[in-house]
């Protein structure tokens, strides 16, 4: 008896169509689930990828911080002020990048995220804050750079008024010193022989053999700027050679002009009056003068008042 019946047929049809269903539903059922674990895997690495992006513009944001307190500090060293506020900051800020950094390698979630914006925002506003106190110290310096400025200028005014105002003095007093110098209207030399007389002689010519003592006399000059006070006159008799009659037995000594030592044969105090004095010296060298001609130089307060020769034949 035949199995191929109509009714065979019918079945085997119905079997297979049934299959056919299953087959459809089952593939339909994988391509849904192989569609949404590929939508899951996409929408996994976009929350990686905002992940990765938000942690490295938070890196970047506290790089700008970092670069920012730096400069703040470095501009308070420069006006010489203290910064260690600032160096506590730029080290918390220091830690916090380390610790971001470490966020590349494990999770960085939700809480993390918020917390380090929040950190990062109270970090910018002590940022802002600590700009405006600087611009308020650079302002201040200015401002005391300026007043410092105009009182070294005022200073430096006053010590050239001042110099100015010490070479005038000093000019001056220049001016009065000379003026006030003391001048010798008349000199004459008189010979005192070994008899102990004495000879005056216009030429001013006398015999060395002769020659016991030298009298010099002098009459002063009137001199209403002078002081009238008391004073000292030295007197220089240079000999033919050039060199000054000394002789510290008889009174001889040094004195200074314009700064030089310079030896004196002798000396005699007296009182200035302003009255046209009449001063004189007598010397007697105690050994015969050299022939040819002496010089006698008088002086008085540093300068030259009077100066006459006279001749030993």
């Amino acid at each position: 008896m035949s199995t191929n019946t109509p009714e065979n047929r019918s079945n085997r049809k119905l079997l297979i169509s049934g299959l056919l269903v299953v087959l459809i539903s089952i593939n339909g059922i994988l391509i849904y689930m192989n569609y949404q674990k590929a939508e899951k895997t996409e929408e996994q690495a976009e929350i990686i990828k905002v992940k990765d992006v938000e942690l490295e513009n938070q890196i970047k944001i506290y790089e700008a911080l970092k670069a920012d307190f730096e400069r703040q500090s470095q501009e308070l060293s420069a006006m010489g002020l203290a910064n260690d506020s600032l160096e506590a900051q730029i080290a918390t800020i220091n830690s916090d990048l380390q610790e971001l950094r470490g966020f590349r390698k494990r999770s960085y979630s939700l809480a993390d995220q918020r917390r380090f914006r929040d950190r990062a925002s109270a970090f910018e506003k002590q940022l802002q804050e600590k700009d405006q106190e600087i611009a308020r110290l650079k302002q201040d310096n200015e401002v005391l750079f300026t007043e410092n400025t105009d009182l070294k200028t005022t200073q430096t005014r006053l010590s050239d008024s001042l110099t100015t105002m010490r070479s005038t003095n000093a000019e001056l007093n220049q001016q009065v010193k000379l003026a006030a110098r003391l001048e010798t209207q008349r000199i004459n030399v008189n010979i005192i022989n070994k008899r102990g007389k004495e000879k005056d002689d216009s030429d001013n010519e006398y015999r060395a053999k002769q020659v016991e003592k030298i009298r010099i006399d002098f009459k002063l000059a009137k001199n209403d700027v002078a002081r009238q006070e008391p004073k000292t006159v030295y007197m220089r008799m240079i000999e033919p050679d050039g060199a000054a009659l000394y002789n510290l037995t008889t009174g001889s000594g040094m004195f200074q002009i314009d700064g030089e030592d310079m030896y004196y044969t002798a000396k005699r105090d007296f009182v200035f009056d302003n009255t046209q004095q009449e001063l004189s010296f007598t010397y007697n060298k105690n050994a015969e003068y050299k022939k040819g001609q002496h010089t006698v130089e008088l002086y008085t307060d540093g300068f030259l008042i009077g100066k006459t020769t006279f001749t030993l034949k």
